[in-house]
């Protein structure tokens, strides 16, 4: 019995440990690298035979496309594939569904894509939006991959499609990243149709072409990182603990969230995003701050500085009420919308302004208070006193606050199926007005003023 009471200890003791060592092991656990896969969506109409400069456009894709192939070879954790378009029908025949596969998606695939590229033979039209649609599935299904796609083409769209529609659609289904765009020649109509899509090179010479290649490829598998300096009024980097969400601007949907960190000589760390999405940055401060449309530089660090300095505003209580939990509506001056609840008591941070300040009283207290950087606001409300009723009648009855200027405010309905009520009120001048259920006329409305003191009880009797 002793021996089994030890295993049984010692089972509970190493599960509890397992358990206690498992946050700490996954907060150090750096994700799984994620799997590149980059799809080659090449123009091969007719327009591909065309000179440039002393070869043909053809032979300089197909030359520039196996070296770059043999150049992705080594890599790990990287897949590649090529889809044609443009050389299944001549081009009198007009087939806007001329586009094909021509190599699937395999890690050192380099060999089958120059060997499919040496019996390709441009010849027809250039359906860049069917083929952009048809490369949808051409992808695996896996969520954790990143789908790169790399449209080289020396024109524009022949077949009445609508090629940035088809590339902002597929991007919002995550289907793949921002494609990159290699316009091959000096046309001005490329910037145009291609700028839309994703991220457009234009090649104007062969020199160029090879060094847009190999600029594409680095940013496809290069790693950037960010920094975020959030500065205070007089531009300081000193404002931190503050999350930070990267939106994918095309699809509207969180990318990365951090809470923001700096270091002990005050320096924000370095985090590392994907290149080859588009960002809208907001930081949650109270209101939020957004930055649009980050331009980053792929394949480098980037360091984003915001404004955002903060002070405090502090919900002071001292002592419990008959009000429970007291709460705050903040919103900013002159805005409409709500920005905040806060409770009594405690202490928020928000961006340094103007703010008004609803308090849940009754009646309730409006306040314009002014955050000033580093400093805590404080708000508080007077204890409030009871108004009390001990007659049990039936009927229909409003409460109002006097004001000084001789008008009356509603603020409550007495409950109808009795008046028997006792009802914290702040501090003031009020009036109950109040028709029992049975009474056969306006007339019978009785009416009292009254006053209410912090922390004393006013009991007032109707119709006497």
């Amino acid at each position: 019995m002793k021996q089994m009471r030890s295993v049984g200890l010692w089972l509970v003791c190493l599960l509890l440990g397992g358990l206690l060592a498992l946050p700490a092991a996954a907060q150090n656990q750096a994700p799984a690298p994620k799997k590149t896969r980059i799809l080659f969506l090449l123009d091969a109409s007719g327009s591909m035979q065309a000179k440039w400069e002393n070869s043909q456009r053809w032979d300089v894709a197909k030359r520039m496309l196996a070296r770059m192939a043999d150049s992705l070879d080594s890599y790990a954790n990287l897949e590649i594939a090529l889809r044609a378009y443009g050389h299944l029908s001549p081009a009198n025949l007009k087939n806007c569904k001329d586009t094909k596969l021509e190599v699937p998606f395999a890690a050192h695939n380099a060999g089958n894509i120059k060997k499919r590229l040496q019996v390709i033979t441009p010849k027809g039209n250039t359906p860049i939006t069917y083929s952009l649609e048809q490369s949808a599935n051409d992808f695996p299904q896996d969520p954790n991959a990143r789908n790169v796609i790399i449209i080289i083409t020396d024109g524009l769209e022949s077949c009445g499609g609508d090629p940035c529609a088809t590339s902002q659609a597929l991007q919002k289904k995550r289907v793949f990243l921002k494609p990159f765009i290699i316009g091959l020649g000096d046309d001005p109509g490329y910037a145009q149709q291609f700028g839309c899509m994703g991220q457009y090179y234009n090649a104007s010479d062969i020199k160029t072409f090879q060094q847009v290649l190999d600029n594409v490829i680095s940013i496809a598998l290069k790693k950037t990182t960010v920094s975020v300096e959030l500065t205070d009024e007089a531009g300081r980097p000193v404002e931190t603990n503050v999350n930070l969400t990267f939106m994918n601007s095309v699809t509207g949907q969180p990318e990365y969230n951090f809470v923001h960190y700096l270091d002990a000589s005050g320096k924000p760390d370095m985090l590392e995003i994907d290149a080859l999405l588009s960002y809208n940055l907001v930081v949650n401060t109270l209101p939020a701050v957004q930055l649009k449309n980050l331009n980053i530089k792929p394949g480098q660090h980037n360091v984003f500085r915001v404004k955002a300095p903060q002070g405090y505003l502090y919900l002071r209580q001292d002592a419990p009420t008959g009000y429970g939990s007291v709460t705050a509506l903040v919103r900013e001056k002159g805005e409409q919308n709500l920005l905040q609840t806060q409770r009594f008591p405690s202490q928020q941070k928000y961006l340094t302004g103007t703010y008004e300040v609803e308090l849940l009283t009754l009646p309730r207290i409006r306040k314009t208070v002014t955050i000033r950087q580093g400093q805590a606001t404080e708000v508080s409300f007077p204890p409030p006193g009871s108004l009390n009723i001990t007659q049990d009648l039936q009927g229909y009855g409003n409460l109002y606050l006097l004001k000084s200027d001789g008008s009356q405010e509603w603020i409550w309905n007495l409950p109808e199926g009795s008046s028997k009520i006792s009802l914290p009120l702040q501090p003031g001048r009020y009036r109950v007005v109040y028709r029992v259920k049975s009474a056969k006329g306006s007339r019978f409305t009785d009416v009292k003023n009254f006053s209410i003191q912090s922390n004393l009880t006013t009991t007032i009797k109707l119709f006497n």
